[in-house]
């Protein structure tokens, strides 16, 4: 592990020369993939030089106290040694977790869809608390939502739920905050429409999709069927009384796409074509890595939007992550935007389960 440290802050060095190269700094791409990487290396590298110091301190500490005639001296050192002895593995730790594989999504944008499953107009509703949490949630770590396309439902002349959502979250931590959300989301609640109080149960389908680079999603021409047309829904501004709606169809793989949520069918189109992306993107990992799923049972779900991950009770203010059994009683804050808990606590499993792979 230490041979590789010294290597990754060799790493380092050559990519702070290359920063300041102005050949690299008029390449945009190369830019920002070397900003990334040196972000990820500059702290791995900081905890490895606190590592080192704490290690020679340590070292220092012991030969004064045995060297030392001074009861005084020798009690601050034998403080010193115990500190360190605490500290140095839990740096150690630290240091495993930082080396471990790096997601190759890290620092992508994605794509979030969320879809009203069982449940009729409830699930719908719940659908939409499901992607204003996320939206709050997002603003406090500095994450963009931007609709890609959406299909609205009015309950009860109140609007707020969605049959579907699709949004484009951006931010360096967008990938790693909202990575563990595919899967199914059961909410249990006495639903406004219920005039019993009986509770009901209903669900909705969260998928996040990684935005795909050029070179990972390559789509021929001729393999798309493109169809224009009006839109539905709520009008006004010209949005449904013009062929602005757009929809693809990826004749290959049967994968359909429709935006109609601008007034631009060229707008609408190249966010069908993005969503259509990053759609092929999920079908290719997929199809790619369905025999290392089933080998990974220990890691923090498969990411399938079938599995059903977490229930939300509101009667009982709890929220239940069946993947890792963490069970927590403040409903009202975690859809208010307060996922911090349950991320920290979704990451830890993860890594865990990593650090298990590699000792195994």
């Amino acid at each position: 592990m230490f041979d590789r440290l010294e290597t990754l802050a060799e790493r380092l060095e050559e990519i702070n020369r290359a920063l300041m190269d102005p050949a690299v700094a008029s390449d945009a791409t190369k830019m920002r993939d070397l900003g990334r990487e040196h972000a990820h290396l500059s702290e791995v590298v900081d905890c490895w030089r606190e590592y080192q110091s704490a290690e020679q301190s340590l070292e220092e500490a012991r030969e004064l106290y045995s060297e030392s005639d001074d009861p005084e001296m020798k009690e601050l050192a034998k403080a010193e040694i115990d500190e360190l002895e605490e500290t140095l593995p839990e740096l150690k730790e630290k240091l495993r977790v930082l080396l471990l594989p790096k997601d190759p999504y890290e620092g992508r944008p994605i794509l979030l869809e969320i879809r009203a499953g069982t449940g009729g107009d409830e699930a719908a509703l719940f659908a939409g608390d499901l992607f204003r949490m996320y939206q709050r949630f997002g603003e406090k770590n500095g994450l963009r939502f931007e609709i890609m396309s959406s299909s609205g439902v009015t309950v009860g002349g109140a609007s707020g739920g969605f049959k579907e959502i699709i949004a484009s979250v951006t931010g360096d931590m967008a990938y790693s905050l909202l990575r563990f959300e595919s899967g199914v989301h059961r909410v249990q609640r006495v639903p406004a429409t219920e005039s019993q109080g009986r509770i009901h149960t209903s669900a909705a389908t969260v998928a996040v999709l990684p935005e795909p680079d050029e070179v990972e999603v390559k789509i021929d021409q001729k393999d798309l069927r493109i169809d224009t047309m009006r839109a539905g829904g709520p009008g006004g501004q010209s949005v449904n009384t013009t062929d602005s709606a757009v929809r693809i169809v990826h004749i290959p793989t049967g994968l359909i796409v429709q935006c109609q949520d601008e007034k631009s069918q060229l707008k609408n189109k190249e966010k069908a074509m993005r969503v259509l992306k990053a759609r092929l993107l999920e079908k290719q990992q997929a199809e790619a890595h369905a025999e290392e799923a089933a080998a990974r049972k220990a890691q923090v779900g498969s990411g399938d939007r079938s599995e059903r991950i977490r229930t939300y009770n509101f009667p009982q203010s709890r929220l239940t992550d069946h993947r890792i059994g963490l069970t927590i009683y403040k409903l009202d804050q975690t859809m208010a935007g307060d996922l911090q808990e349950v991320t920290d606590a979704l990451m830890a499993a993860h890594q865990a389960a990593l650090l298990e792979e590699q000792e195994a």
